[in-house]
C-alpha cells in the first residue's frame, strides 16, 4: 500500500511559494511524494503539473508533474504584489491540509510561506503567524517552535511579540512548557532516549550573579533545578553568547532560548539555507521553511528551494518513512 504523501499548503501566491513548490517537485520527484495545495495557475510558466482529486493519487501523479489538489482562488497571482482578495483561500489551504493529515490521508503538512498581514487585510486573520493558527486548528493550547538544521535544534520560548514585551511574557509557566515540549519532542519524533538541553539566560551573561538582572536568580534557576530532580537533563541558565559555537553544540540536543533572536540568529547564522521551522505539540506534524515570502525576488527565479526540500525531506522522515 502506498504511503500517505506530504501535504503542502501553498502559502501567499505572490510571493516565492509557487516557485519553491515547483522546483522542489524538480528536485524530488517521486521520491518524497508530496501533493500542493493551491491554485495550478499560480504556478510558475511551464511548470509541469498533474491535477489529483486526491491524496491517494499524488505518488503516482509526482511521476509526470507536480501534483496540485486545486483550491480555487479569486485574483491571479501577481509576483511581489499580494492581493487581500485572496487572503481566505491561502488560509483555508492551511485549514484543508490539517483536515487531511488529521484525517490519514497525508503524513504531514508543509506550509509555504504567508504575508500575515495582507491575511489580516483581506481575511481578518487574527493570528500572529502559522504555529498559533495552526495550535487553534489542531486544538492545543501549548506549541513551540523548533528551528532545525544539521547544525542545531532550537526553540524560543517566547516567539512573534515585541522585545520590550519578552520580560512579562516570559513566565514560569511558559518556560516550563517550552522546556517540557522541547524533551518530549527529542523523545518522540527524533528518538532520543535522553534528550540533553541546554537553557539560555534572558540578561546578558546569564545575568552575571544578578548585576545585569536578577530573573535568573529569581525563577530560572529555582525552574531548571526542579525539572532536574523530576529526571529532565538540563543545563543553564548559560549565557547565550557562548552557548551556540561547535564545542558548545556537541554538549546538547537541542537548546531553548527565552526570545525569538537569541534562538534564530544563532540557526541562521550557521545554516540559513537549510533551517526548517518544526512545530511542536501539535496532534499532527508539521513543518515549514524557515524564512518568508520574499516578495521582493519573487517571480525572479531567484528562490533559494534549499529550506524547502529540507522541510520536506524532515516531514517524510519524522513520519516514518526512509531515512
Amino acid at each position: 500500500m502506498t504511503a500517505p504523501p506530504v501535504a503542502v499548503s501553498c502559502g501567499e501566491p505572490a510571493g516565492i511559494g509557487p516557485e519553491l513548490a515547483a522546483r522542489a517537485w524538480q528536485a524530488l520527484g517521486a521520491t518524497r511524494p508530496f501533493f500542493l495545495i493551491g491554485d495550478p495557475g499560480h504556478l510558475p510558466p511551464g511548470t509541469p503539473t498533474t491535477e489529483i482529486d486526491a491524496p491517494e493519487e499524488a505518488a503516482e501523479a509526482s511521476r509526470h508533474g507536480l501534483p496540485v489538489l486545486r483550491l480555487p482562488f479569486p485574483a491571479p497571482a501577481r509576483p511581489g504584489r499580494p492581493d487581500p482578495a485572496n487572503a481566505a483561500a491561502v488560509i483555508e489551504a492551511i485549514a484543508l491540509g490539517v483536515r487531511l493529515v488529521r484525517g490519514g490521508r497525508a503524513r504531514a503538512l508543509c506550509t509555504l510561506p504567508i504575508q500575515k498581514s495582507v491575511l489580516a487585510e483581506g481575511a481578518g486573520f487574527a493570528f500572529p503567524g502559522h504555529t498559533e493558527y495552526l495550535a487553534a486548528l489542531g486544538e492545543v493550547d501549548c506549541v513551540a517552535m523548533m528551528l532545525v538544521s544539521p547544525e542545531l535544534r532550537v526553540v524560543p520560548a517566547t516567539i512573534h511579540i515585541p522585545l520590550s514585551e519578552v520580560p512579562r511574557a516570559l513566565t514560569p509557566e511558559v518556560l516550563e512548557s517550552a522546556i517540557r515540549l522541547t524533551h518530549d519532542g527529542l523523545m518522540r519524533l527524533f528518538g532520543i532516549a535522553h534528550p540533553r538541553i541546554a537553557v539560555t539566560g534572558l540578561n546578558p551573561h546569564a545575568g552575571e550573579a544578578g548585576r545585569m538582572g536578577r530573573e535568573e536568580i529569581a525563577w530560572i534557576s529555582p525552574l531548571l533545578e526542579r525539572l532536574r530532580e523530576e529526571g529532565l537533563d538540563l543545563s543553564g541558565p548559560r549565557p547565550a553568547d557562548t552557548m551556540f559555537h561547535a564545542a558548545a553544540r556537541a554538549g546538547y540536543d537541542a537548546a531553548v532560548a527565552m526570545y525569538h533572536d537569541q534562538a534564530l540568529i544563532p540557526i541562521k547564522t550557521l545554516d540559513f539555507d537549510r533551517g526548517v521551522n518544526l512545530t511542536l505539540g501539535l496532534p499532527f506534524l508539521r513543518t515549514s521553511p524557515d524564512h518568508g515570502t520574499a516578495l521582493d525576488i519573487a517571480g525572479t527565479g531567484r528562490a533559494n528551494p534549499a529550506s524547502t526540500l529540507a522541510a520536506l525531506d524532515l516531514a517524510w522522515r519524522l513520519s516514518g518513512g526512509a531515512a
